[in-house]
Order: C-alpha cells, then sequence, then structure tokens
C-alpha cells in the first residue's frame, strides 16, 4: 500500500518517529515523504497537505499521513481537495472510525497533542481498518454528492432554511 506523509516543522519530530515505526512494523506499506525534510525548515501546512490530498485524490496514493502542531490545519487544507476525507485523529477509536464509517484516506494528528506512542498506535489502527459500507455508505456518498454539485446535496434545493 502507498502511504504519504507529511507535516511542518512543528511535528518534524513525530513524523521521524512514524516513517521509523512504519518501516519497522509494516514492510507492505511503501512510504513517500513530502516532507518538510528538516526541522528548521519553516513551511506553509497548507502547501504540504493540499500537494499531497491532490496526490491521494489522483489515486497516485491509496492513504496519507498529515501532521502539524495541532493537526487541525493541516486537516482543513487536506478537506479543501475535491474527493478527499481528511480526520484529524487524536484516539485510536477515532482512527478506525474514520476508515471504517468515513472511508477517510488522510488521518491528521498534531505534535503539540500527543506523543509519539500514541501517534503510532493510531496510524495502526487507522491502516488495519478499512471501509464497512454498509449504513455509513449513503451518509459518505451524500459528502461526494454535496461536494459534486458544488454546495447542494441531492435531493435539498438550494433555498431550504432551518426554522426555530
Amino acid at each position: 500500500m502507498k502511504v504519504a506523509i507529511g507535516c511542518d516543522e512543528a511535528a518534524y519530530a513525530l513524523k521521524e518517529s512514524i516513517k521509523r515505526h512504519l518501516r519497522d512494523t509494516h514492510p507492505q506499506v511503501e512510504l513517500v515523504d513530502f516532507g518538510t525534510h528538516h526541522a528548521e525548515q519553516s513551511v506553509l501546512y497548507p502547501d504540504i497537505a493540499i500537494a499531497v490530498a491532490q496526490r491521494v485524490a489522483a489515486g497516485d496514493f491509496a492513504r496519507a499521513i498529515l501532521l502539524c502542531g495541532t493537526g487541525i490545519g493541516v486537516a482543513i487544507s487536506a478537506n479543501k481537495v475535491p474527493g478527499i476525507r481528511a480526520a484529524q485523529c487524536h484516539d485510536t477509536y477515532s482512527a478506525e472510525r474514520a476508515r471504517r464509517s468515513n472511508d477517510a484516506q488522510i488521518i491528521t494528528m498534531g505534535a503539540r497533542v500527543i506523543g509519539s506512542g500514541l501517534a503510532n498506535s493510531i496510524v495502526d489502527a487507522w491502516l488495519k481498518a478499512e471501509f464497512d459500507g454498509g449504513r455509513s455508505q449513503p451518509k459518505v456518498q451524500r459528502i461526494a454528492d454535496y461536494e459534486r454539485r458544488g454546495g447542494t446535496p441531492a435531493g435539498l434545493p438550494n433555498d431550504v432554511t432551518l426554522k426555530r
């Protein structure tokens, strides 16, 4: 399985730890590092996140791991790419459900939020999980429909208003 990984300088050490873990425990994973390649190399995390997400959306990678200080900025950035479902995960249950229920191709984590041991466990849970479909399939399809229609989900008119 081809997996991309990328981070900003805040998450460089965590990225390197995850890379070592994947090399040691997941020989089936072909990992490609999109950077940053040095802790001192300042990058704009949207540049890394969007580049990775575009390659996942294009089918060049099955999945990706994105890291920044909180995991929030890279998740927001990656989710701007059509066809991408990126989920911020700071526990193993969320990582598993991101795949099983939401078919998330990308997980994001924050180096200032969790340590490397937990991050490695999160990656393990996420790599092991597969999309279940089932009850979640129509929900994931609705997200894709909404995106494809430019913000209007199938079956709902543009002028839907909420009543208080």
